[in-house]
């Protein structure tokens, strides 16, 4: 189905985002939620701002950390040490639908912005924590990061060769399903709040997104009392689903249902394949995978991948790019996954948002925010100080 011409303004226009978190899962919730078309005022520290503006090449503080999950964003500085830089964070949640942080459970209350205070002024207030063990549990004041989480969650057993060592994916997998988990619940809580007037506390981390995004590598275990081996390239349970050689370079194939791995064989011109009693039920091919590897590998190497990846277009197969191969596919283009936002006198290339609606807009993006750039706008114009009062909070050191 194509698309038509959005009439509809973004579906999150007119909400506002209070934003006290960094790094990676909180700010790419927060991105999300602008992409959607709320007004996200992210708060920074006034020296150093999120941490992921340390990694910056250019000296901007905008590196590619920090590019990626915050456009769209209206960056204020406030020195939340003292009574008045955190009294001026309070009147700025009191003007706000939404608000993320990402500190360890308890840093939030000892600055007089905690859920129990900030909701108890204001019961319509969604407050999402988002932390690496809870606000509950044995772990709930330790820190953790994503590479952590994939060692202590199981993931990084699951993956690396087949007889090597557990592997580290080098992609914050964790922190991203965080962040979508996150943009789910506060869509279902402002939901939810459109029903009964209430918002609600939201307690996410990524102990437990980790756990649930084991999937059914958890639940072979839950159910056989075995945990899965490393499958490397393969699938834990079923085949054909592996990398392959070509005579050129190697594809990968996805084919564990009886019907597309008959239409494999056709294409390769194996038909005895299908119903080779080794061969001929999914369990079957599990089973007698190592001979299945074998025996499709020895029909692939007779031709360039080109040509397998053409004839097999109908199936589920595909080269192995590197990132710039993949950014350049025209595919990727085609649905504005690369995208340019003019940023004063050049332009920054960004990723694209998944997010596609047929009547909908998404909105526009902006560049990622330099630290402290909107902080005279965001106060004049949600709070209405004057030009007097900004230039004396500077002056002492609570804003910048």
């Amino acid at each position: 189905m194509s698309r038509s011409s959005p009439t509809n303004p973004p579906p999150l226009d007119g909400l506002r985002v209070v934003d006290f978190s960094r790094i990676i899962a909180g700010p790419l919730c927060t991105q999300q939620l602008a992409d959607l078309g709320a007004d996200v005022i992210k708060i920074e520290h006034p020296v150093t701002g999120d941490d992921a503006r340390a990694r910056s090449p250019k000296g901007d503080g905008r590196g590619p950390m920090f590019l990626a999950f915050n456009r769209s964003k209206r960056s204020i500085a406030i020195d939340l040490s003292g009574d008045e830089g955190q009294d001026l964070a309070r009147c700025l949640v009191a003007e706000a639908d939404v608000v993320v942080e990402n500190f360890r459970p308890g840093v939030m209350a000892r600055l007089g912005l905690g859920a129990e205070e900030l909701r108890a002024a204001d019961p319509s207030l969604v407050y999402v924590s988002i932390s690496a063990y809870g606000a509950s549990g044995p772990f709930a004041d330790r820190p953790g990061l994503d590479p952590v989480l994939q060692a202590e969650s199981g993931m990084m057993a699951l993956t690396g060769p087949i007889g090597g060592g557990p592997t580290r994916h080098p992609l914050s997998l964790i922190d991203t399903l965080t962040a979508a988990h996150a943009t789910s619940s506060i869509c279902a809580a402002l939901l939810g709040r459109s029903r009964h007037g209430r918002g609600d506390f939201i307690d996410l981390c990524l102990l437990d997104t980790a756990i649930a995004a084991l999937g059914n590598a958890g639940l072979q275990y839950l159910v056989t009392g075995v945990p899965p081996p490393r499958s490397g390239n393969r699938h834990i349970a079923a085949a054909p689903i592996d990398l392959f050689p070509t005579a050129t370079a190697p594809i990968y194939l996805a084919m564990a249902t009886d019907r597309l791995f008959a239409k494999l064989c056709e294409v390769i011109a194996r038909p005895d394949l299908a119903t080779d009693e080794r061969f001929d039920t999914p369990s079957h091919r599990s089973r007698n995978r190592d001979a299945l590897t074998v025996e499709i590998a020895a029909a692939l190497v007779t031709r360039p991948a080109g040509e397998w990846l053409v004839d097999m277009a109908h199936l589920p197969a595909g080269a192995v790019r590197t990132i710039d191969e993949a950014l350049q596919a025209p595919e990727v283009l085609a649905r504005d996954m690369v995208r340019s936002i003019p940023d004063r006198d050049h332009e920054i290339e960004v990723l694209g948002t998944p997010f596609k609606f047929a009547d909908t807009e998404v909105a526009p993006f902006r560049p990622p925010p330099r630290l402290a750039e909107h902080t005279d706008d965001v106060l004049a114009s949600i709070l209405s100080l004057s030009s007097e009062e900004i230039t004396g909070l500077r002056a002492r050191g609570i804003v910048t």
